[in-house]
């Protein structure tokens, strides 16, 4: 009897063929500083240190002599930190992402101290395990290596690491992920081992400088200039001379101050929308260059204020002091940080005078003083628009609510027209040595205006530097102030 052939079965019973697992990879070992993140957790720490308790810095020489991991364990104790805003190298960040996702399991190993490691590690959910320092080994180069091989066994495990330390570990690696690091450390990786990918680190060009020492910032030392204008010694070229000099040092201990208000002023930077850019706050450039860039620019600045004389040099060290003072302390003080805003500025108008020769008038600096605190008054002011913006209700690292902004606002315009006032009443004063004073009297309407529209530009929410450095870059202001200088030279000067 003849067989039948088989029905054809039905493909939906069919169960589909069995699917190929690859072998599993390795755990990926990511090393912290320098590699996940764009800075150095021991620098920060130090720096914060130094902020929030100075005198606890003479103490750094001891616990270092105790070894490097008790010294970060005593940093880490004394320094709390905001995980959410460190610099994170973020195309890293990213492809971590996607191996986690994948089931890759993520293993965080650092030389950091284990309580800053795991806030890290925390933040960033992504990872199963953490190596760290733990108050008694400093867990970085061979120490490092040796740690991995125990854990996981020579060529169990991939690698990320940015710095000559991490050459002792890459050989021990089945691959290697070498991250922001100089061309001679990426050498040395593909020397020992196979590099998988290689995420290079920013650009530091000539404009990252300029940005780190505040150059256009330099634009405010103008004021140094006024008292030789407002004396009408314009011809004189010996005090152009010394207040070329005083400019020169002014603006390398302004950077100074600059750099070192950066470093203590880290954490609020990374929370301001724009400020976070800043080279320190993004990690572009390392806190280690800061600390050193501080002293010398302070002492070239000394070294140009000798050229001048020595009433300037006093000066010049009165305005270093209570630039110190603000960055330090005043900064956080509600209403004295205006105050002292308006201070520094006035203080280049004194020291113009003294590098020229020139006696002060009251006059000048009562105009100068609340023209100066208006300025203050509209930078703060910017400030908590921004973060009222964001929907923050206080101030980070100030001691303002957001919602002080319209007092702050009447404040500084009251400010303002205070000066108008008393610019008005010194032309009142002076105006019989003028040949045309009904010129000079348009002065008086011009800085209505101007007061005015800087107020106007910062409630449209339009003020994004210093009003100051504002004023030289915006055109009306500009045409404004040399309006301003045509009537004062009409008034002086009118041929007929």
């Amino acid at each position: 009897m003849a067989l039948s052939p088989p029905a054809p079965l039905d493909s939906s019973t069919v169960p589909p063929p069995p699917t190929v697992v690859p072998a599993a990879e390795p755990p990926l070992v990511v090393d912290l500083d320098g590699t996940l993140i764009r800075t150095d957790m021991l620098h920060e720490s130090s720096v914060r240190l130094f902020r929030d308790a100075p005198l606890a810095t003479l103490r750094i020489p001891g616990w270092l002599a105790a070894g490097k991991a008790v010294l970060k364990r005593e940093l880490a104790e004394r320094t709390p930190f905001d995980a959410a805003v460190l610099p994170y190298n973020t195309e890293l960040l990213a492809w971590l992402g996607e191996q986690h996702r994948a089931g890759r399991r993520l293993v965080l190993c650092t030389a950091t101290d284990d309580k800053l490691a795991r806030e890290i590690a925390a933040h960033c959910g992504i990872f199963d395990e953490v190596l760290a320092s733990d108050g008694t080994t400093n867990l970085d180069g061979q120490r490092k290596a040796e740690a991995l091989v125990r854990r996981f066994g020579a060529g169990g495990f991939d690698y990320a690491g940015n710095a000559t330390v991490d050459l002792a570990v890459w050989p021990h690696a089945r691959r290697a992920i070498v991250v922001n690091a100089r061309p001679s450390v990426l050498a040395g990786a593909q020397a020992c081992c196979a590099v998988e990918k290689v995420f290079p680190s920013l650009p530091v060009t000539t404009w990252t400088w300029v940005k780190l020492v505040r150059a256009h910032q330099w634009l405010k030392n103008a004021l140094l200039f006024a008292p030789l204008f407002a004396a009408h010694q314009v011809d004189n070229l010996d005090a152009w001379v010394h207040l070329l000099l005083a400019f020169a040092a002014f603006s390398l201990c302004a950077s100074s101050v600059y750099v070192a208000n950066d470093l203590m002023d880290l954490e609020s930077d990374r929370h301001h929308p724009r400020k976070r850019a800043r080279p320190f706050a993004a990690g572009t450039v390392q806190i280690w260059v800061g600390v050193l860039l501080v002293p010398l620019l302070a002492t070239a600045s000394l070294a140009l204020a000798l050229l001048v004389n020595l009433e300037f040099l006093g000066w010049l060290a009165i305005y270093f002091a209570l630039t110190w003072a603000y960055s330090w302390r005043l900064k956080r003080v509600v209403l004295v940080d205006c105050l002292t805003l308006a201070g520094l500025y006035t203080l280049r108008v004194v020291a113009g005078a003294a590098a020229a020769s020139l006696a002060l008038s009251f006059w000048l600096l009562a105009f100068s003083g609340f023209l100066f605190l208006s300025l203050a008054f509209v930078k703060r002011y910017a400030e908590l628009q921004a973060q009222a913006a964001e929907g923050r209700t206080h101030a980070h690292g100030r001691a303002y609510l957001t919602s002080d902004a319209p007092l702050i606002q009447v404040l500084g315009i009251v400010s303002g027209y205070t000066a108008v006032v008393v610019l008005a009443l010194y032309l009142n004063t002076v105006l019989r040595f003028y040949a045309r004073p009904e010129f000079v009297w348009a002065t008086v309407p011009i800085m209505v205006w101007w007061v005015s529209w800087m107020w106007l530009r910062a409630f449209r929410g339009d003020m994004h530097d210093d009003p100051l450095v504002f004023a030289f870059r915006d055109k009306a202001s500009v045409a404004a102030g040399v309006l301003f200088g045509a009537v004062l030279f009409l008034g002086t000067s009118w041929p007929w």
